[in-house]
């Protein structure tokens, strides 16, 4: 009677394990991802994209499309900010500078320096965490051919980050 017992118990106890081993044949749903926001320049949306709608859709644009799709735009907004835009200290005139910003995308050099902008042969070949990003585009925006003009439209006033940057990854200070 005790075997009995036990070999019901066995028989029982394996057929649940065996039942729980069972192959899952329903397949795992498929996941879609969507671009949410565009942001390989900072300020170029928030700056050059005047319509509410249309920084929606900048966001979601492939790089690829997006100077025909925005450079008309960029380069209305431009002669708005600044009606005496003739070149910047790049030397690009609003159509070429336009065309320039209206593809928002970080580029990254792979043979010299990471900078946004440095000087008129070392801009835009990537970005360091010390750059000043928003005061560099001001004067690209309003500085005129020598960088000069318009003193109190080509910088925010924040001279450096608030905390020391760190020497190894993550390389961001902490929050706090």
């Amino acid at each position: 009677m005790k075997s009995t017992i036990k070999l019901i118990a066995i028989i029982f106890t394996s057929g649940v394990l065996i039942s729980s081993c069972k192959k899952n044949d329903t397949m795992s749903p498929t996941v879609y991802y969507e671009q949410q926001d565009q942001m390989g320049r900072p300020g170029i949306n928030t700056v050059f994209v005047a319509d509410v709608a249309d920084k929606e859709t900048f966001n979601v644009t492939t790089p690829s499309l997006m100077g025909a799709a925005f450079q008309s735009k960029f380069q209305a907004r431009l002669s708005a900010l600044n009606p005496g835009y003739t070149v910047n200290v790049l030397g690009l005139d609003n159509t070429t500078f336009t065309s320039v910003l209206a593809t928002d995308v970080l580029n990254v050099s792979t043979t010299g320096p990471t900078k946004f902008f440095t000087s008129t042969t070392d801009y835009l070949t990537g970005r360091g965490l010390a750059d000043d990003v928003i005061d560099n585009e001001l004067t690209l925006i309003f500085g005129g051919s020598t960088g000069a003009s318009n003193p109190g439209l080509t910088s925010d006033h924040v001279n450096a980050n608030d905390k020391v940057f760190l020497t190894s990854f993550p390389y961001l200070a902490s929050p706090w």
